[in-house]
């Protein structure tokens, strides 16, 4: 259920672009996106805080996107929503008594506050960087490549990115302190 709610939207966003223009894909993603949040609550029980600010800049851009029937808006959403999201990860190494990548994945498991800190400003660049590369190809390609690369490119390179991040998380939780590396060294 959860992967219908993060997905469908996207794809419906693709289908209505392919279907007729952005216009009409904003539209149909303006209703979608509050439905798969929905949907994921009712099905997690519990109010995915990232969802909903997605949720929520995507209302306000493309409200923006179609009322001045200007794509700038629509194509500066997941810029700003990435650049908003790196500062709070960046924020949290200050605020509060975790970081953001603590309090999101100590489920899986537990690290020392260094590689906490290490994983929570990892994150925090990654987002810089993919808002940076969002506008760049917003910018520096047509309206086509930039909906595939919105659509496909941002997933797939925030997937890749995810299973690095879990990889080295895995790593690190079975050798909290480094001594795996220290007997190979030797």
């Amino acid at each position: 259920m959860q992967l219908i709610a993060d997905f469908l939207p996207l794809l419906l966003f693709l289908g209505a672009y392919l279907y007729d223009d952005l216009y009409l894909a904003v539209m149909v993603l303006m209703v979608a996106m509050p439905i798969g949040l929905a949907l994921k609550t009712v099905a997690t029980r519990k109010l995915d805080k990232v969802y909903l600010g997605s949720t929520i800049f995507l209302l306000v851009m493309g409200t923006a996107t179609v009322l001045f029937r200007n794509p700038l808006f629509l194509y500066w959403k997941p810029t700003v929503f990435y650049w908003v999201l790196a500062i709070v990860f960046v924020g949290s190494q200050w605020i509060g008594e975790r970081t953001i990548a603590e309090r999101m994945f100590s489920k899986v498991g537990d690290l020392p506050a260094q590689k906490w800190r290490i994983l929570n400003l990892t994150w925090a660049v990654f987002f810089a960087a993919a808002g940076f590369l969002n506008i760049f190809v917003a910018y520096s390609y047509s309206e086509a490549i930039w909906v595939n690369f919105k659509v496909f490119g941002l997933t797939a390179i925030t997937f890749v990115f995810a299973i690095g991040q879990a990889i080295w998380m895995t790593k690190s939780m079975r050798d909290p302190d480094g001594k795996d590396e220290q007997l190979e060294t030797e």
